[in-house]
């Protein structure tokens, strides 16, 4: 059974027109008829170059489940990022991927769970707070018709602006009104909390200053409850504790019908370096020795059980699975389906 490292608290606080479908049908429909459309028309006779992704979402069953991943964008950021790496290795990496050496394409993904009973929204993306490449879960979202309003439950991997940015509208309303956010309590208590923001180093201090903008209107709501480890959030998904790159950084166990997916959050942020290398950290981990001891226990559980994976940050739609090699592990990426 999994078991969270825990985490300690003490050092960390001190640290830096809409479409109405029934919850079973929503995808079905919607996804294959958009796919059909675009493959059954003369998109590719004589057109102009669209210049960007028709829809960013890719469907995943898991038992009598549906699980939608759904793109907000990618940004490129620094090698320098992972200050355990080792310099020479990282561009040994990259250059044989045919990737750039000098920065690292990044995936932010958002998941859509539909129970039957429930919508269960993992994350939110970055909405504006992260720049023009980012900030496109919403629009996805509309693509396929989904009312925000539908959306039962939003299950937060933890409270860093790339996964909390879209929870209000450009007007600073709720963007999901109808629902309850569950949120890792150690994150809760760490970025809501005022008076860690204001002792926060500068660089910091962005984070908590957005958390509360952006999560605050949802707790005075009076719509948060904690996620707490081992426990579902609603039947079929179970909030699994997975402390280091924040501490109330949380995994969620999509379960049905035998059946289970590891939605995963940011275990992994770069998947060509950390696979191979579990030990080398991103700087945005709050402690960094507890990230590489978490990362190193879920590859270690997800490989030998064979559990489909599914991250924030893993290429899109970002779903895949661990394996071992003879270094390290690596990842495998499910194969595409069109149904």
């Amino acid at each position: 059974m999994w078991q969270p490292i825990e985490h300690p608290i003490a050092a960390i606080a001190t640290s830096p027109g809409k479409l109405s479908l029934t919850r079973r049908a929503f995808v079905s429909g919607v996804v294959a008829g958009s796919s059909l459309a675009f493959i059954g028309g003369k998109a590719f006779a004589k057109a102009p170059a669209f210049g960007h992704q028709v829809l960013s979402a890719y469907r995943h069953t898991v038992g009598s489940f549906e699980v939608i991943a759904l793109s907000d964008g990618a940004v490129d950021l620094p090698v320098q990022l992972f200050p355990k790496a080792d310099p020479a290795e990282t561009t040994k990496i990259l250059a044989s991927t045919g990737a750039p050496t000098d920065k690292l394409g990044t995936a932010v993904n958002a998941f859509l769970v539909n129970t039957g009973d429930k919508l269960v929204l993992i994350d939110s993306g970055a909405g504006q707070l992260f720049g023009p490449t980012l900030g496109r879960f919403a629009a996805n979202l509309m693509t396929l018709g989904i009312d925000p309003k539908a959306v039962d439950i939003i299950a937060m991997t933890h409270l860093h602006p790339d996964h909390f940015g879209g929870l209000l509208t450009s007007d600073a309303k709720l963007a999901f009104p109808n629902a309850a956010i569950f949120i890792g309590d150690a994150d809760a208590k760490l970025w809501l909390d005022e008076a860690n923001g204001a002792k926060a180093p500068a660089d910091n201090k962005p984070f908590f200053d957005q958390a509360r903008m952006m999560v605050g209107p949802y707790v005075a709501a009076q719509k948060y409850q904690p996620a707490v480890d081992g426990k579902e959030v609603v039947a079929g998904v179970t909030a699994m504790a997975a402390p280091g790159h924040t501490p109330g950084h949380t995994m969620y166990r999509i379960s049905s019908d035998n059946q289970s997916l590891l939605i995963w959050g940011d275990i992994v942020h770069c998947a060509s370096l950390q696979f191979p290398h579990p030990e080398w950290a991103i700087a945005f981990d709050t402690d960094q020795d507890l990230a590489i001891a978490t990362r190193a226990k879920v590859f270690d559980m997800t490989s030998t059980d064979k559990l489909t994976v599914a991250g924030a940050h893993l290429p899109f739609p970002g779903i895949g699975h661990v394996v071992k090699s003879s270094t390290g592990y690596g990842y495998v990426p499910v194969f595409w389906a069109p149904g």
